[in-house]
């Protein structure tokens, strides 16, 4: 009887933790996502994109603020071996070497692939460890009200008539700041350090994320600032007219194409390529272009009218070798330190 009871035992303690992993497993109520502060504020699509995710499928989206898409992926570097996220979303076309080259996320080609903007996922790779969910050009967007003219060139902006007058961002922690060092290594090639000596003085501070850049600029401390071609839609669509511009240069602009992925070794992969799936449909992306202010990478989505009226395309997309870009920034910021 002893050694029946205990087999009977042993045999239950089996199946309790059996359906006790079952469940766990069957039952992830929360997804973690690393992401940068303007997806996730309040006038941001990540509240909007984590309701209607939750509503669809129950489970609920925590959205870490990491600063900006750089500091997304020094994060995840330092929590390789012990990984906390479950999908990193915001790394761009000027990162994804890096987390490739770390090995970070995991490959995933999603359902709804077709519905893409053709040639955006090429610009992350092409293996789908980064699915695109956003696009847009890097440009100058000018005040009309202020005293100086707009620019027609990037070299225009060396000028004494722009000292003090650019707001940028920091290339190390920012992804429009990389975005604006990519595009004068895109125009300027190897003569980008002497482009940079002389621009220098127009500078008038490098904020360490778009946010803060954005926000001084609009406050008037400055005429011009580092953003998108799609910015001044914003503007327009809220009634503030069309008082600032993005100034399209006939040379060219580079384009930033903004990806989510899964990170390797989550315990919640079932569901981080449901978000992903969830991501690029229609239903979230509808939520892109009136917050995140940037163009959605689902073709189907139709733009607000201000995009039509306020969001130019530039006639050339410029390229550049995006390995070169840590020794351009290590450079740049040498000279603007000097």
């Amino acid at each position: 009887m002893k050694k029946t009871f205990l087999k009977f035992t042993a045999l239950v303690l089996v199946a309790l933790s059996f359906m006790s992993c079952s469940k766990k497993e069957g039952d992830v109520k929360e997804l973690v996502v690393y992401t940068y502060d303007s997806f996730i504020s309040e006038w941001g699509p990540g509240p909007e994109i984590a309701k209607r995710f939750e509503d669809k499928t129950g489970i609920s989206v925590t959205w870490v603020d990491c600063g900006d898409g750089a500091q997304i992926l020094s994060k995840a570097v330092s929590e390789k071996n012990n990984p906390q996220s479950d999908v990193l979303l915001g790394l761009d076309n000027n990162l994804s070497y890096k987390a490739r080259e770390a090995g970070l996320l995991v490959s995933y080609k999603p359902e709804g692939v077709e519905n893409l903007v053709p040639g955006l996922e090429d610009e992350l790779g092409g293996d789908w460890i980064l699915t695109p969910f956003d696009y847009s050009h890097f440009a100058m967007i000018y005040d009309t009200e202020s005293s100086v003219k707009a620019p027609e060139s990037l070299s225009d902006l060396i000028q004494k008539d722009y000292e003090g007058k650019v707001i940028l961002m920091d290339p190390r922690t920012s992804t429009p700041g990389l975005g604006f060092a990519a595009w004068t290594l895109a125009v300027f090639g190897e003569n980008y350090k002497n482009y940079w000596k002389n621009l220098k003085k127009s500078v008038l501070t490098m904020s360490p994320g778009w946010s803060s850049g954005y926000g001084l600029f609009t406050k008037g401390e400055a005429p011009l600032c580092s953003s998108y071609t799609t910015s001044p839609a914003y503007h327009v669509e809220y009634g503030e007219g069309d008082r600032f511009q993005a100034v399209v240069f006939p040379e060219g602009h580079v384009q930033q194409v903004e990806g989510a992925g899964i990170t390797k070794g989550t315990k919640n992969i079932k569901v981080a390529k449901a978000f992903i799936d969830f991501l690029i449909s229609e239903e979230a992306q509808n939520a892109i272009p009136l917050t995140q202010w940037m163009f959605p990478a689902n073709k189907d989505v139709v733009l607000p009218e201000s995009y039509k009226k306020a969001a130019p395309i530039p006639g050339k997309t410029l390229s550049y070798d995006v390995t070169k870009l840590d020794e351009a920034v290590s450079e740049i910021m040498k000279i603007m330190s000097e």
